[in-house]
């Protein structure tokens, strides 16, 4: 039977590009909204799901950090994909006849440098491929999107200039959802474990919490707070750390968190992509 993996935003998208890369065998469904990804996976429909979480050059995803913790899902991978952005355009098309450029709030902002460049105007849209999708449909030369080259075949659009993103380091860094979490597995390298938290209320809460990380020799590579129910006072960390919650080191540290916290909840447990470093 062949594995299905959800992903937010039409076909081409660059999660689209992210389930090709991590799982070639497996068959892409295109939903709406994160919310619809991490329902697929919970009504059966599909077996897993893929989300972005940051980008070198944007930062963060904020919708999933948000999502994360309640989503009832667990990380089993990460994926790390080189975002290539290219402007796409109605065959035909000419550089000098666009007037301006469609595509992701997150995407326009890795590209500022070209788009000013040439004098094009950025225009929000609601996802990469959903851009070419809509220019392709619209026709007018005047408008471009900026998306993959997947998404340019899929639409049949003119890729006018590649790789125009500003780094060229630009990545995205996406996690593999389950509705299970795989505690036994080991991988070559480094594994990492997710989890979130909440401070209890009293002084110096998060400082003493993260006392148990230096002193057992335990690397925090992601620390990172957001607001819960809209309250300026109740504030929940997402963190990412090297190590497997059966390390003894990791044992010690998590033990001593739990000392300090409201609430500890284990994300997921998972090896490392070679890409990370």
């Amino acid at each position: 039977m062949t594995v299905k993996i959800a992903f937010q935003g039409e076909p081409g998208a660059y999660s689209h590009q992210a389930c090709h890369d991590a799982r070639p065998d497996a068959e892409a469904v295109p939903c709406r909204t994160f919310e619809d990804v991490f329902a697929a996976v919970h009504d059966g429909t599909c077996e897993l799901g893929m989300l972005p979480v940051e980008n070198s050059t944007y930062g963060r995803v904020a919708d999933i950090h948000r999502l994360l913790p309640e989503s009832g899902l667990h990380i089993i991978e990460e994926a790390f994909v080189r975002v290539h952005i290219n402007l796409l355009a109605v065959p035909g098309t000419t550089l000098d006849q666009v007037h301006s450029a469609q595509s992701h709030t997150v995407l326009l902002g890795q590209c500022r440098g070209f788009l000013q460049e040439h004098g094009i105007h950025a225009v929000t849209g609601a996802d990469t491929a959903g851009s070419a999708m809509q220019v392709a449909q619209t026709g007018d030369p005047a408008q471009a999107a900026l998306a993959s080259e997947l998404a340019g075949e899929i639409y049949g659009l003119d890729v006018l200039a590649r790789h125009i993103e500003d780094h060229d380091n630009n990545t995205t860094r996406f996690l593999i959802m389950a509705p299970e979490m795989n505690l036994s597995r080991r991988g070559p390298g480094k594994m990492i474990t997710s989890f979130v938290f909440e401070v209890r209320n009293i002084p110096a809460a998060l400082y003493k919490a993260m006392g148990g990380f230096a002193t057992n020799g335990i690397n925090m590579t992601k620390l990172e707070s957001y607001m819960v129910g809209g309250s300026f006072t109740a504030t929940q960390f997402y963190a990412d750390i090297e190590g497997h919650p059966e390390d003894k080191n990791v044992q010690l540290a998590l033990e001593e968190l739990g000392y300090f916290t409201s609430r500890l909840e284990i994300l997921g447990v998972y090896p490392a992509d070679l890409r990370r470093d």
